[in-house]
Order: structure tokens, then sequence, then C-alpha cells
């Protein structure tokens, strides 16, 4: 049978109307949901017919009215509701959730990922700070430095990304560590460079001590 052959034969009005809360008398009347009723005019039973408003029709026609729902939907609430079983009824399927393990693998990906961004970060940061001091202008100097014009522009908002990923939430760390894993890799390669050149000598700082206290998104392994 279809949907609404399925539901129409299964449930009578009555049914469904004492399911959603509607007390229906023992000669079947009821008073009725669709006008100002005080004293009972409906009579339910495999179907309804109000002798006050008028309203009649079946099981189907009654719910849509009562929750104003189209025929379909009102056939589809009836089947869901009382576990009519009809032609075309989905099965249904658990959905799949993430094993603990992907949950795991996932934690530690990010985790890889987001080392390497504040590590990366970390070394530049160190990189334009010694070029502050380094490039530092001098008095006889009618240009800046193009190094040290890096490390002015750059400096603060290096170092707000370095504590964005020490103490800001998980939220906040994944977006950074989105929007620079592209440049990771040319950092890097600056860094090495200016590191087998024997240009600058890193030196700890704040910043660096803090990496110890650095929180993982174990978050994502929940």
């Amino acid at each position: 049978m279809n949907l609404f052959e399925a539901v129409k034969d299964s449930i009578p009005t009555i049914t469904a109307a004492e399911h959603y809360g509607i007390e229906v008398k023992r000669n079947g009347m009821a008073c009725c949901p669709f006008h100002d009723d005080r004293t009972p005019s409906m009579k339910v039973d495999k179907r309804f017919h109000c002798f006050g408003c008028q309203e009649d029709g079946d099981v189907i026609d009654f719910v849509g009215k009562l929750f104003d729902l189209s025929p379909k939907r009102a056939a589809e609430k009836l089947a869901e509701d009382f576990g009519v079983q009809y032609d075309g009824l989905q099965p249904w399927r658990p959905q799949k959730r993430p094993s603990v393990i992907s949950k795991l693998e996932a934690a530690q990906e990010y985790r890889k990922k987001e080392n390497r961004c504040y590590r990366v970060l970390c070394g530049y940061f160190h990189l334009l700070q010694d070029w502050k001091e380094q490039y530092a202008p001098q008095p006889s100097d009618e240009e800046w430095h193009p190094l040290f014009c890096e490390a002015l522009q750059k400096i603060d908002y290096v170092e707000y990304l370095l504590d964005e990923l020490i103490s800001g939430t998980l939220e906040e760390r994944t977006a950074i560590v989105k929007e620079k894993e592209k440049d990771l890799d040319r950092l890097e390669r600056r860094i090495t460079g200016f590191s087998a050149s024997g240009k600058i000598e890193p030196h700890r700082s704040g910043i660096q001590e803090k990496m110890r206290g650095m929180r993982y998104p174990e978050e994502l392994a929940m």
C-alpha cells in the first residue's frame, strides 16, 4: 500500500485524536479543536465530523488541519508517530560517525600542522627581531634597509599570531593555521637561508619560552 492508503487503513481518527491530546468521550464525541467549542460537537471514529463548524474528513485531514500540514506531510507524520509501514518507506540507516581512531588521527595531523606553523612563525619572529636591531638606520644612512622596514611592518603582527597560537581558542588557532599554511614553505626557506649564511644568530625570547606551555587541539579527539 502507498503512504495514504497505509495510514488510513491503520489509524482511526479517534486513535490519532486521543494520541494528540484531545479528550474523546465514551460516545465518541469531543470538543472540536477547529472552533471555539464549549460542548462536544465533533463525532470521532474512523473519520471525524463536527456538527458545529462542519469540518469533516479522514485521519489525514484531521491531522493536517490540527498541525497546519499538507496532506502528504500529515500522512508522513502519522506514519512516523504510529510506526506505519508503507511502500516506498526508506529504511532507517544509522548515520556514520567518525571512529575514535579517525578522530585521533585527525587530531594528530592537525597538531603537526599547528606545531609547524608555530615553529616557522617563531623562527620568522626571531629574524624580524634581529633585522630590527642589525639593520637599524644610522644617522648617515640616506635610506632604510628593506629588512629593517619589513621588521617594522610585520613584527607586531607575527607576535600577535604566536600569542593566538598559544592562548587562542581552537577555532582561532585553526583559522591561523589554515590561513598561513600556504606561506610556511617560503618562510622556512628564508629562515634556512639566513641561518646558513650566518647572517643571524637566533636567540631565545619570551615568545619561545611560552612554547613550553603551548596547548594542542585534543578537543578534536573528543
